[in-house]
């Protein structure tokens, strides 16, 4: 029986997707207009598999239904990355999204008005003059005095903090 298996799933990769309708009528007994060849292919295989080996038995249908039925099913994908803490709650990990801020550690150096300026980037905001900021534009303002984009005025307007 696997050998006849074999030879027919490898049939139905030289098939094309109307062929592999056809071949989805004959073994599920109903029409089905999915344009997807790769699923086309696994399910007709499986049923193929199915019909010549065996389907489940009746207690396992039963057992497979029950524990759909106790479990809870997830609509929508979780909206925010988290993580589980010792105590066994949820605990929420803040994940940097934006490309242009360099890794906790690197030092950015600016020289401005004859000075040279530095700032140590860390895991949550900027220290200058041992004072953390939560943002470059903060420290812009430090440095300036007047409101600027941190980014442009330390050069980091490029991918990977890059100019």
């Amino acid at each position: 029986m696997q050998l006849t298996i074999g030879k027919e799933v490898a049939a139905l990769k030289r098939m094309t997707i109307r062929e592999l309708r056809g071949k989805y009528d004959e073994v599920f007994k109903e029409q089905n207009n999915a344009n997807n060849e790769a699923w086309l292919v696994k399910r007709i295989a499986w049923r193929m598999q199915a019909l010549a080996e065996g389907d489940l038995t009746e207690r396992a249908r039963q057992r497979a239904a029950g524990l759909a039925q106790d479990a809870d099913i997830r609509l929508s994908p979780p909206k925010a990355s988290g993580s589980v803490g010792e105590t066994g709650q949820a605990v929420k990990v803040r994940i940097k999204t934006d490309h242009r801020v360099p890794l906790p550690g690197t030092i950015l150096n600016r020289a401005y008005k004859g000075e040279d300026v530095h700032v140590k980037v860390l895991p949550e905001g900027f220290e200058f003059e041992g004072v953390v900021y939560p943002s470059l534009s903060a420290v812009a303002l430090k440095i300036t005095g007047s409101h600027c984009n941190g980014f442009l005025f330390f050069g980091l307007t490029g991918k990977g903090g890059k100019p």
